[in-house]
C-alpha cells in the first residue's frame, strides 16, 4: 500500500463528501432570505410558514457541512504535514479569517434568526438572515482563495525553504480567485435552488400543501434559472483564464495530445489511448473550442506532448501529465448537467409564469430527480480543479508526492481512512433520514425538530434538548 496514494484517496473522499453539503447551505440561505423578504414586503403568512420549512432543512444540512469541515481540515496535519509546514504561512491565515470571521458570523446569526421570531421586529429579524446568507457567502470566499494560492501561488517569498506570505493584498486580487469565485457563487445558488425546486416539485405532485409548494417552486426555479445561465459566463471566463494560466489542465480536459490546427475544434467525443498518447477515434464540432477559448473563431491550443517537454525544461524530468482520462470525462459531465440544468430552469420559470404547470405533468415528475444535476456538476468540477492540478499541490513549487506527512504508516493512513468514510457514512445517512422525515410531513404548523419546544414556536419557547 501506499501511503501517498491512500492519503489521496482519504482527502478526494472527504472533501467529495463535505462539498455536497457547502453549496447547499449557500443555496439554500440565500433562497430562504429571499422567501423571507417577501413575507415582510407581502406580510402574506405563507411566505413566512414557508421560511420555516425550508429553514430546517438548511439547519440539518449546515450542522452536517460543519462537522465534515472539521474532520476534513483535520487530514492537513495528519497526512500532509510537509505540505502544511511548506504553505502554512500563507494557506494558515485565510482558514483562520473563515474560522474566525465568516463562520462565526454565520453562527452567531443563525442563533438570532432561529430564536428570534417575534422577539426581534421584522425587518430587523430579516437583516439576520440575509447576515447567515452573506456569512456562507464568505466563508466560501476565504476557503477558495486558500485554494486559490495552489492553483496560482502569488504575494510569497521563501524563508528557510517555506513559503511566507509577504503581500496579503495579492491573495486577495489573486486572478484565479477572482475567476473561480463567482463560478462557485452561482453554482451554489443554483444548487440549492434546484434542492428547493424539486422538493416542491414532489410535494406538488402529492398535493401537499399546493399553494405554498406552488410558490416555493416558482421562486426556487427562478433563482435556479438565472443563476445556471449566468453559470454559462463565469464557467466560461474560468475556462478562459485557465487556458492561460494552466493550460495542460485544458489540454488534458480536451485530449489534446498535440498542439491543435488554427481553428481548433471542440471534441465531443473521443476514444483515448494513454499508453501511446492519441486518440483512437474523435468526434469534433469544427471552430468551437478556438471560440471558446478566446471569443473568436481562430487560434490554437498547444498539446499536451509539448506542454510536457516545456514543463520538463522548466521544472525538470519528471511527468508532469494529469489523468487524461478522468478529466476529459468529468469536463463533459459537469458542462452537460450544467446545460441540463439551464434547460430545465428556464422552461420551468416560463411555465410557471404562464400557468402551463399541470398537477401531474412529466417535468414535475422529472425535477425530483434532477437534485442530482447540479451535485453531479460541483463534483465533477472539483476533480477537475483538483486532479487537473497534478503532479503539482502546490502549482509549480510543491509535487503532491512531497506533501505527503513522512512519519505516518500507510496503516495509520488506511484506518483513519475506513474511520472517516464511516463517520461520514452515519451521518450521510442520519442527514438524509431526518431530510426525508421532514419532508414527507403533511403539517407544517408545529415544525418536526428534534427539540423540546419547537424554536420556531411564536410563543416564544426555546427549551433545546438535542
Amino acid at each position: 500500500m501506499d501511503p501517498l496514494i491512500i492519503a489521496r484517496l482519504q482527502f478526494a473522499s472527504t472533501t467529495i463528501f463535505h462539498y455536497f453539503f457547502v453549496p447547499v447551505s449557500i443555496g439554500l440561505a440565500f433562497t430562504i432570505a429571499i422567501m423571507q423578504t417577501l413575507y415582510v414586503i407581502k406580510g402574506n403568512e405563507v411566505y413566512k410558514k414557508m421560511t420555516k420549512f425550508w429553514a430546517v432543512l438548511f439547519l440539518i444540512n449546515f450542522a452536517v457541512g460543519v462537522v465534515t469541515g472539521i474532520l476534513q481540515e483535520f487530514q492537513f496535519g495528519m497526512n500532509w504535514s510537509t505540505y502544511s509546514r511548506f504553505v502554512g504561512d500563507v494557506f494558515g491565515p485565510s482558514l483562520a479569517i473563515e474560522g474566525l470571521l465568516a463562520f462565526f458570523m454565520e453562527s452567531t446569526f443563525i442563533g438570532i434568526w432561529v430564536f428570534g421570531w417575534n422577539r426581534l421586529s421584522k425587518k430587523l429579524h430579516l437583516v439576520s438572515i440575509w447576515l447567515v446568507s452573506f456569512g456562507t457567502i464568505l466563508s466560501a470566499f476565504w476557503i477558495l482563495s486558500a485554494n486559490s494560492f495552489m492553483q496560482n501561488p502569488v504575494g510569497y517569498e521563501f524563508v528557510d525553504g517555506r513559503a511566507q506570505m509577504n503581500d496579503f493584498i495579492a491573495i486577495l486580487t489573486n486572478p484565479h480567485l477572482w475567476a473561480q469565485f463567482p463560478h462557485v457563487f452561482f453554482t451554489s445558488l443554483a444548487t440549492g435552488a434546484f434542492v428547493v425546486a424539486g422538493i416542491s416539485a414532489w410535494k406538488m405532485l402529492r398535493k401537499h400543501d399546493l399553494d405554498m409548494f406552488r410558490r416555493s417552486f416558482r421562486i426556487s426555479i427562478t433563482i435556479g434559472a438565472i443563476a445556471s445561465f449566468i453559470i454559462l459566463f463565469t464557467g466560461h471566463w474560468q475556462a478562459q483564464y485557465l487556458v492561460q494560466s494552466q493550460p495542460m489542465k485544458m489540454a488534458a480536459a480536451e485530449a489534446q495530445w498535440e498542439t491543435s490546427e488554427d481553428p481548433a475544434p471542440f471534441t465531443v467525443y473521443a476514444k483515448i489511448n494513454t499508453e501511446v498518447k492519441e486518440n483512437d477515434v474523435e468526434i469534433q464540432i469544427p471552430f468551437l473550442l478556438s471560440f471558446l477559448s478566446y471569443n473568436q473563431f481562430s487560434g490554437s491550443l498547444e498539446g499536451i506532448n509539448q506542454l510536457q517537454d516545456m514543463y520538463v525544461e522548466k521544472y525538470g524530468p519528471g511527468n508532469y501529465i494529469p489523468p487524461v482520462k478522468a478529466l476529459f470525462w468529468v469536463f463533459r459531465l459537469m458542462t452537460g448537467a450544467g446545460g441540463v440544468m439551464l434547460l430545465l430552469g428556464f422552461y420551468g420559470m416560463y411555465a410557471t409564469r404562464r400557468g402551463m404547470m399541470p398537477k401531474n405533468n412529466i417535468y414535475l415528475k422529472m425535477m425530483p430527480f434532477a437534485i442530482i444535476l447540479p451535485f453531479l456538476a460541483n463534483t465533477s468540477g472539483w476533480i477537475m480543479t483538483e486532479m487537473g492540478r497534478q503532479p503539482w499541490v502546490v502549482f509549480g513549487l510543491m509535487k503532491t508526492e512531497d506533501a505527503v506527512s513522512p512519519s505516518v504508516t500507510a496503516n495509520e493512513m488506511l484506518f483513519s481512512l475506513i474511520a472517516f468514510n464511516l463517520l461520514y457514512a452515519i451521518m450521510g445517512t442520519v442527514a438524509v433520514y431526518l431530510y426525508v422525515r421532514h419532508i414527507k410531513k403533511k403539517d407544517y404548523e408545529e415544525l418536526d425538530a428534534p427539540v423540546t419546544k419547537d424554536p420556531f414556536d411564536d410563543e416564544g419557547g426555546a427549551e433545546v434538548v438535542s
